[in-house]
This record gives C-alpha cells, sequence and structure tokens, in this order.
C-alpha cells in the first residue's frame, strides 16, 4: 500500500504478516509433522506388541527399545550439519518418504506372514536414523516460515503436537494391534505418506545469507563473525563452540537436561510406587492421561501466557512450581490425586519450553540452527534416557518410594536456586517483538 504525503512523497507502509491460521507454509509445516509424529506413536507401541505376540521375549524387547533410544542419540549430532548444509525441505522429503517405505515393508511382510526380528530391528534402526534427520530440519525451517514476532505462538502450537500424538497413538495402536497385527504399521506407513504429501506443497524462502560481523543482543552473545562459508562447511563443533559461547543459550541448554532428567526419573518412581500400593491399571493409565491433559492445556495456552509474562518468570516460574507440586506428591495418595498433580507439574513446561526455543531460535543465525536444535536434541534425550535409571537407582537405594519423590523435590528445588542464581536466567531475556496472532 502506497501513503501519498501533501508533498507528493510516496512511502511504503509496513504491511502486517498474515496470522498463524493463514500461514500457508507453517500450517503445511505443522501438518506435516503432527502425521509424523502420530505415526511414530502408532509404531512404537505397535513394535512391543508385535514382539510380545511372536516371541514374548522381555529381552527382545529391551533390545529394541534400547537401540531406538541409541540411534536417535548417536545420528542428533550429525543430523544437525544435515539440516544446516542441505536444503531443509528435501532432507525432511527424502526421510519421510524412507521411513514410510520402511513401515510399509514391515507390514507387507506381516501380511505376507513373514515375521523376523531382525527385520524388525533394521526397521528401528532406520527409524531412528530418518527421524532424527527430520527434527532438526524441521525446527529450523519454522523462523523460515513464520515471522520472528510470530515465533512464540508458533513454537506453542508446535509443543502441541506430541501431547495430541501421546493421547491418540497409543489407544490407536492397541485397537489397531487387535484389528490386525499389521494394522499399527500399515497406518504408519500412510500416515508418513501423508506427511511426505504435505512437504511436497511447502515452499521455504530462500535462506539469508549469513551476517558480517558480530551481532549480539544484550546478554545473547556474539553471533558467528565474519566466516559465514566456515559456519557453513564446519561440522558440529561449530555449533557447540557456538553454544559455549553464548551464556544465554548454553545455560538454558543446562536447565532442559535438568529439568528433564528429574521428571523422568519422577515418572519413574511414581509408576513403581503406584504399583506397590496396588493401583489399578486403567487408573495408572488415567494417572498419566492427567499428566498429558496438562501439557496439551499448557501447550494451549503457552502463546498467551508468553505474552502475559516475560520469559524469565516463565522459566524459573516451571521449577517453582514443580517443585511445589513434587513435594505434594510425597504426601498425597497414589491414584488420581497424584495425577492432578503431574497434570499441574507439567502445565508449565510447554510456556517455559516455548520461551527458551523462541530465544534461542530468534538469536541463533540460519546457518546454526540445525546444530543448536540436534545439540539440544542429544542433550535432552540422554538426560531422558538417564531419568528412568535415576529412578530406579533411587527406588533401590533409597527405600521407601516417598523418600525418592522428596529427592525428586529437592532437585527440582536445586534446579530453581541455581536458576535464581544464574545472571543469564534471572535477567532472561526477550528479544521478540509483542505477538501478532
Amino acid at each position: 500500500m502506497t501513503i501519498t504525503r501533501p508533498d507528493d512523497e510516496h512511502v511504503e507502509a509496513p504491511v502486517a504478516p498474515p496470522p498463524l491460521g493463514r500461514n500457508r507454509n507453517y500450517n503445511i509445516l505443522w501438518s506435516s509433522q503432527l502425521f509424523s509424529e502420530l505415526g511414530f506413536e502408532l509404531a512404537m507401541i505397535g513394535i512391543p506388541l508385535l514382539i510380545i505376540a511372536h516371541s514374548g521375549s522381555p529381552l527382545q524387547m529391551g533390545l529394541a527399545s534400547s537401540v531406538l533410544a541409541a540411534v536417535k542419540m548417536l545420528a542428533a549430532l550429525p543430523a544437525g550439519v544435515v539440516a544446516d548444509r542441505w536444503n531443509r525441505r528435501r532432507v525432511m522429503l527424502v526421510c519421510e518418504g524412507l521411513r514410510a517405505l520402511c513401515m510399509g515393508s514391515l507390514a507387507l511382510a506381516l501380511a505376507l506372514g513373514h515375521y523376523s526380528f531382525w527385520h524388525v530391528m533394521v526397521v528401528i534402526v532406520l527409524e531412528g536414523v530418518l527421524g532424527s534427520v527430520f527434527e532438526p530440519a524441521e525446527h529450523a525451517a519454522v523462523p523460515q516460515v513464520v515471522p520472528e514476532a510470530q515465533l512464540p505462538a508458533a513454537l506453542a502450537r508446535n509443543a502441541a503436537r506430541p501431547f495430541v500424538a501421546t493421547l491418540v497413538g497409543p489407544a490407536a495402536a492397541g485397537f489397531l494391534f487387535t484389528v490386525h497385527p499389521l494394522s499399527p504399521f500399515l497406518t504408519t506407513a500412510v500416515m508418513l505418506a501423508l506427511s511426505f504429501g504435505a512437504l511436497i506443497m511447502l515452499r521455504l524462502p530462500p535462506r539469508r545469507a549469513p551476517a558480517p560481523g558480530p551481532a549480539s543482543e544484550a546478554g545473547a552473545g556474539p553471533r558467528p563473525g565474519t566466516g559465514g562459508s566456515a559456519e557453513n562447511s564446519g561440522g558440529i563443533m561449530v555449533g557447540v563452540r557456538w553454544i559455549l559461547g553464548n551464556p544465554v543459550i548454553r545455560d538454558t541448554m543446562v536447565w532442559m537436561m535438568a529439568v528433564n532428567l528429574v521428571f523422568n526419573a519422577l515418572l519413574v518412581i511414581i509408576l513403581v510406587l503406584s504399583g506397590e500400593d496396588d493401583v489399578d491399571p486403567g487408573e495408572m493409565g488415567m494417572m498419566m492421561a492427567f499428566l498429558g491433559a496438562g501439557g496439551l492445556l499448557g501447550a494451549l495456552c503457552a502463546s498467551k501466557l508468553y505474552e502475559a509474562l516475560r520469559p524469565r518468570v516463565l522459566v524459573l516460574g516451571f521449577a517453582v512450581v514443580a517443585t511445589g507440586a513434587t513435594a505434594l506428591m510425597a504426601v498425597v495418595p497414589t491414584g488420581l490425586a497424584l495425577g492432578a498433580l503431574l497434570g499441574v507439574a507439567g502445565f508449565l513446561a510447554p510456556p517455559a519450553n516455548t520461551a527458551v526455543m523462541a530465544y534461542q531460535l530468534t538469536v541463533a543465525p540460519d546457518e546454526l540452527r540445525g546444530r543448536l536444535s540436534s545439540v539440544a536434541a542429544f542433550c535432552s534425550g540422554g538426560a531422558g534416557a538417564l531419568g528412568p535409571l535415576a529412578g530406579g537407582l533411587l527406588m533401590t537405594w533409597g527405600g521407601e518410594g516417598r523418600t525418592a519423590v522428596l529427592v525428586c523435590a529437592g532437585a527440582f528445588a536445586a534446579v530453581a536456586a541455581v536458576s535464581m542464581l544464574s545472571p543469564s536466567l534471572r535477567r532472561f531475556p526477550s528479544v521478540l517483538e509483542p505477538l501478532d496472532d
């Protein structure tokens, strides 16, 4: 739109970006990832059920789970380099296409009556590698299709996807498996094919050339210098050095690791404690559903909370609320009351993650966003894998389960205290304009 002044000067008025609901490329990217996550949840429930049905071997089940976790961690770091060096849309297309073929091959083998544990293991390895490569490419693509001012709202909507998949996927996988053992894998292949089809329609804007010279924000730390080509051609250590040189991102990375470690330990402790108290399996399922519902509600409210509260309030507030909720878990009876407290603790997790990720993706230059995402996935995944082990050790060595819950409350309190003492987290900055959602 052109505005004419009395002196005949013509000024181009800024055009407001469309709301996220009318952002074609963002909606395509969001839908594609939703199909992908639904497919993953179906497969991750279907595979243990398939192994139980054919061999009933706990060793094979444990091996499958451990191999998937190990492969995802090993592939996470090089995946970020791939996302930064190559066309991200093509990377996502290749990953989703190959994942669909892998799951389709498993469904076809079952349809022909040919079950092989080693076939299952090959599918698991490829799923772990391809899924790990897909994720940083998708994360790094979000700022390419969403204006900076709308990034927190976009990340908040993204945070709702895993909770939707977690609430729908396991129940759907169990139902489909009872219909026919190949059904979860055929449905997963269809979901991944839909994800592939959506990505075909995606149009990513051209990536910006690296900005010359340091472009640091207040408290943000330096961006990479003039060596833009070096950042593109360098390996994962370029991203690691940039993270270590940025106090805010470095400290938030440690914060994410600590929170994931304690929360995953707490979940194991609660499940064991509920089993010792003879809680009905259906009620235990409802307890976990409270956690999913709390997280989903938090994700739906995340963008509004980001607008209403400072990012540092969300980051510090999560640790404080988690401390109080976990301390109460040590005294309330197991069952629905404890599940409700899990939901309270999970409610603030998506808003806090939205604040952290919005800052990270805004400050990080485009040529390093994939590596930033992969390092975060590696650290969070490692903490998530160690959490259940820590919870098991606490239950084994700590004696009474309520004591182990109090230890987790103390760990959350330590996270809150360290966060308040950390200058970068205590003054956690916001580099974004007010949301225009």
